[in-house]
C-alpha cells in the first residue's frame, strides 16, 4: 500500500533500459569486428591469387617469348652454341696457361682421362675407317688397300720360289721381268673370282633411272634411247619449236 515516489519510478526503469540497450550494442559490434576481419582475410586471399595470376601470366608470357625465338633459330643452333662454348673455354683456358707460363697441350693430355684415352685410342685403331669422298687418288688408293688386305699370301709356294730363284725374286731396275713369271692355274682363277664378286657388288650399287610408260617412244633400241637423251640435254631448248610443228603439221 506505500506508493512509490513518481521520479524514482522514471529514474529505475530508465535504469533497467539503459543496461539492456548495452548488452545488445556489446553482441553487434562483436559480430561487426568478426565480419570486418572475414572480409579483411578474404581481400588478402584475393589479392594473393591476383598476384599469383599476374606472376603466371608473366611468366607464361616469358615462356612463349623464348619458344619462339628457338622456333625462329637455325635447326643446328643448339650444336653451333655448344661449339662456341667450348671455344671460349678453350680460348680462356690457353691463356690461363700461357699467363702461368704452362704449355696448353700438356696440360689437356693431363686432364683427359684413361677411359677417353683408351676409346681414342681404339677409334684409331679403327680398320678401314670411312673418311669419305675427297679426291680420285685418295679413292684408288684406298681401295688398292681395301683389295691388298684381302690378300692371303701362300707362304709355302713364297718358301718355294725363293728356292728355286734365288736372288732373282727380287728383281731390280736392271732386271728382265717380261715373260719370266707365268701365275699359276689357281692364281688366275682367284683372280677371275675376285673380279666377279667386284662386278656384281658395283651392280648393287648402281643407280636405277626411272622409266617413264607414259613418254613418247622416239627410239629403235637401247642405245638410240640413250643417244636421243643426250641430244635432249643439249639441243632440246632449240629443236622444241621444230617438233611442235611436226606434230602439228604446220612444218615449212
Amino acid at each position: 500500500g506505500v506508493g512509490v515516489p513518481r521520479h524514482r519510478a522514471v529514474a529505475e526503469r530508465g535504469l533497467f533500459q539503459g543496461s539492456g540497450s548495452e548488452d545488445e550494442v556489446r553482441p553487434s559490434t562483436a559480430a561487426a569486428a568478426a565480419a570486418a576481419q572475414k572480409r579483411e582475410e578474404r581481400l588478402r586471399k584475393f589479392r594473393e591469387l591476383h598476384m599469383k595470376r599476374n606472376e603466371a601470366r608473366k611468366l607464361n608470357h616469358q615462356e612463349v617469348v623464348e619458344e619462339d625465338k628457338r622456333l625462329k633459330l637455325p635447326a643446328n643452333w643448339e650444336a653451333k652454341k655448344a661449339r662456341l662454348e667450348w671455344e671460349l673455354k678453350v680460348e680462356e683456358k690457353k691463356k690461363e696457361c700461357a699467363a702461368r707460363g704452362e704449355d696448353y697441350e700438356r696440360v689437356k693430355l693431363l686432364e683427359i682421362s684413361a677411359e677417353d684415352a683408351e676409346r681414342w685410342e681404339r677409334r684409331k685403331k679403327r680398320k678401314n675407317p670411312d673418311l669419305g669422298f675427297s679426291d680420285y687418288a685418295a679413292a684408288q688408293l684406298r681401295k688398292y688397300q681395301r683389295l691388298t688386305r684381302q690378300i692371303k699370301p701362300d707362304l709355302e709356294q713364297y718358301e718355294k720360289l725363293k728356292e728355286q730363284y734365288g736372288e732373282a725374286l727380287y728383281p731390280t731396275s736392271d732386271s728382265l721381268l717380261h715373260g719370266t713369271h707365268v701365275p699359276s692355274k689357281e692364281g688366275v682363277d682367284r683372280m677371275v673370282a675376285d673380279l666377279e664378286k667386284q662386278i656384281e657388288k658395283r651392280e648393287k650399287y648402281s643407280r636405277r633411272r626411272p622409266y617413264n610408260d607414259d613418254a613418247d617412244i622416239d627410239y629403235i633400241n637401247e642405245r638410240n634411247a640413250k643417244f636421243n637423251k643426250k641430244a635432249e640435254r643439249f639441243y632440246g631448248k632449240y629443236t622444241a619449236e621444230i617438233k611442235q610443228n611436226l606434230e602439228r603439221g604446220t612444218a615449212v
